[in-house]
């Protein structure tokens, strides 16, 4: 291993390569990292359990991300997941601006993925709050927000 490769972290990820090398990041932020792929996974995992086949999780892009790309039949979905103390603050957080974001990242998803060109697309969104169980809603927004 060369000086400059680093190995991963207790949690299992490994550090991005172009990572600032500074100051390491504060608590909070690291705090809600942590909670958001704890999120993730869990919405993984009860969309599994709804009969959905997971494609692609934390897809990034200069224009956007997605959390979870999924399929069911003809469908694709992509998903936003939301962490909150409430079911009633995460449905408030995805603002209008994150909607573009997600629309922009799905379009350069799908323009890497033609295979999936001819699928029924929808955006929709998880909501996970502590001690509940994640809430789907199917077709949270649409391409035209």
């Amino acid at each position: 291993m060369t000086k400059r490769e680093s190995l991963p972290g207790p949690d299992g990820i490994q550090p991005r390569e172009d990572a600032p090398r500074g100051k390491p990041p504060a608590p909070a932020r690291v705090a809600a990292f942590r909670t958001g792929l704890s999120a993730e996974t869990r919405a993984a995992a009860f969309l599994v359990a709804k009969g959905y086949r997971i494609l692609m999780r934390r897809f990034r892009t200069p224009h956007g991300e997605i959390d979870i790309i999924a399929r069911r039949r003809n469908l694709l979905i992509f998903v936003e997941v939301k962490a909150r103390a409430s079911l009633d603050a995460a449905a408030y957080a995805v603002t209008p601006h994150q909607q573009r974001r997600i629309i922009n990242a799905a379009n350069a998803w799908l323009m890497a993925h033609p295979e999936h060109a001819s699928f029924d697309l929808r955006f929709d969104a998880v909501l996970v709050a502590p001690r509940r169980l994640p809430h789907h809603v199917p077709g949270a927004f649409d391409a035209s927000a």
